[in-house]
């Protein structure tokens, strides 16, 4: 926790020198620090192998990859405008599960060839 306050601080007075806005640069970095945080513990990993007696083919395992990927990113997106005040960044994370919730509806709608 220390080694993050310092690097926020660190963030924020070299964002000064470049022009910037020192408090939305932090929050930005804190942003990226939490998403690196997430991916550390896992919340993003990949999806499970498909469960045996499963139609595993090519396409399928695509599809159903696809579904659990873009529902990580809804989760991460949802949690983003819950913990963010930045107006940016709760743009991009509303963005981000409008399309991907989209995509999530038209890949359950494929069906394999008969």
């Amino acid at each position: 926790m220390k080694r993050f306050a310092l690097a926020a601080a660190l963030v924020a007075v070299a964002a000064c020198s470049e022009g910037g806005d020192p408090v939305q640069m932090a929050l930005r970095d804190a942003s990226a620090a939490r998403q690196a945080a997430a991916v550390k513990e896992g919340s993003t990993r990949a999806p499970a192998a498909p469960v045996a007696g499963r139609d595993t083919t090519g396409d399928a395992a695509y599809v159903a990859g696809m579904i659990e990927h873009h529902r990580a990113a809804v989760k991460m997106a949802v949690d983003a405008l819950a913990r963010s005040d930045d107006p940016e960044i709760r743009r991009l994370a509303q963005a981000e599960i409008d399309k991907r919730t989209r995509e999530i509806t038209e890949l359950q709608s494929w069906k394999p060839a008969a």
